[in-house]
């Protein structure tokens, strides 16, 4: 494994270019209904996504964010009705909530746009993270939002009660016709992976068993660092598309799997700085594993504290709670090694070393409990 990586610039602060507005006359008739005016073209950036956004400056003033729901017909209907759902119930949250999210401007069903306040100097949990920034403290209050969230009292029959689709066991055993012929190599090379692997399918299944059978909460469902925004000191949840009613182990798992992913993607760093270390020179299989152990120890303390903070506004749980934690932690690194792998040409070997672990934590989470700094709750 050659750990050296190129120079380049901080993605602490990435913007893409937007659809153009012309071609989305929805939008300006969107944000003219609203009162808002329609944005100001110069001022219009992108945020990277599955989903079309334009975020800037309207002629009246306003700083706004819109979103374009996007995907499969089918499931785009359902994605707009949670995140509109959950604003609902976010209206109607007492005042000093630590479970803070964007102003809801307003949403067109037929076209499938929501409109926020757009927080013009955020930084996202991700790339603070890649600067080292989204510190202990940060952690802590992350943890005491997700732990608001859980315990919100929400009306029985009021959220969607659909399982998460994630992961499909059925993918698993054998690919479909339009998911084989839309993959691209490294997909496939993804897949092969774990498709071979039977008694990891067999440990996820029983996840998904012991997902459904958890008691369920208000939840997230798609938590990572990258829903998390800073801005003027304060601390945000956004993209409620998943929203439903979960087993929380999902939200805290993925937002530990985002820190032991880190893990891996620090090692080539960690190695570097070391003394003697020569540029281009292959790391052994050791050094990887002395280098990985250090990084855990570095970032345990994040996970740690985002725990207690949790356990701080939602102490109980069921019995089973904390190793589901752990296991949906694995899950979360195969899940990323899928996602990156639609936008490669082949798997790295640090997308093969996420999956290892991933598996290990996975067959046996009750193993990483103190690893992955899941105790010390009282």
């Amino acid at each position: 494994m050659n750990t050296d990586q190129a120079s380049k610039p901080s993605l602490t602060r990435a913007r893409f270019e937007p659809v153009q507005l012309d071609k989305v006359p929805e939008v300006g008739a969107f944000l003219d209904g609203l009162g808002l005016g329609g944005f100001d073209a110069d001022t219009v950036v992108a945020h990277v996504g599955r989903n079309d956004t334009w975020a800037g400056t309207t002629t009246s003033g306003a700083k706004v964010f819109v979103k374009r729901v996007g995907g499969e017909p089918g499931d785009v209907l359902r994605r707009f009705g949670r995140i509109t759902l959950f604003e609902e119930i976010a209206a109607r949250l007492a005042g000093g909530t630590e479970l803070r999210t964007p102003a809801f401007l307003g949403a067109d069903e037929e076209n499938r746009l929501v409109a926020f306040e757009h927080l013009e100097e955020a930084r996202s949990g991700s790339e603070l993270s890649a600067d080292d920034s989204f510190d202990d403290a940060l952690c802590r209050r992350a943890g005491r939002i997700l732990g608001t969230l859980h315990s919100l009292p929400v009306e029985p029959g009021t959220l969607d009660e659909a399982p998460h689709p994630l992961p499909a066991i059925e993918d698993f055993e054998a690919l479909t016709l339009p998911v084989f012929a839309s993959s691209c190599f490294a997909e496939m090379e993804a897949w092969t992976l774990l498709q071979r692997d039977a008694e990891l399918v067999q440990a996820l299944r029983r996840l998904r068993e012991r997902e459904l059978a958890a008691p369920k909460v208000p939840a997230h469902c798609d938590l990572r660092l990258d829903q998390y925004l800073v801005s003027d000191g304060e601390l945000y949840l956004t993209d409620w598309e998943e929203f439903r009613y979960g087993d929380a182990a999902r939200d805290v798992g993925g937002f530990v799997g985002e820190w032991l992913y880190r893990v891996i993607q620090g090692i080539p760093q960690s190695i570097g700085r070391e003394p003697g270390h020569v540029f281009g020179q292959d790391a052994s299989h050791e050094d990887i594993l002395r280098h990985g152990a250090l990084e855990i120890d570095r970032l345990r303390p994040r996970i740690t504290e985002f725990w207690q903070g949790y356990h701080e506004t939602r102490p109980a749980a069921d019995e089973d709670f904390v190793p589901r934690v752990a296991a949906f932690a694995g899950w979360h690194m195969l899940d990323r090694m899928l996602a990156g792998a639609r936008y490669v040409v082949r798997l790295t070997a640090g997308d093969r070393a996420a999956a290892g672990i991933g598996r290990t934590v996975l067959m046996a989470p009750h193993d990483f409990i103190s690893v992955l700094g899941l105790e010390g709750t009282s």
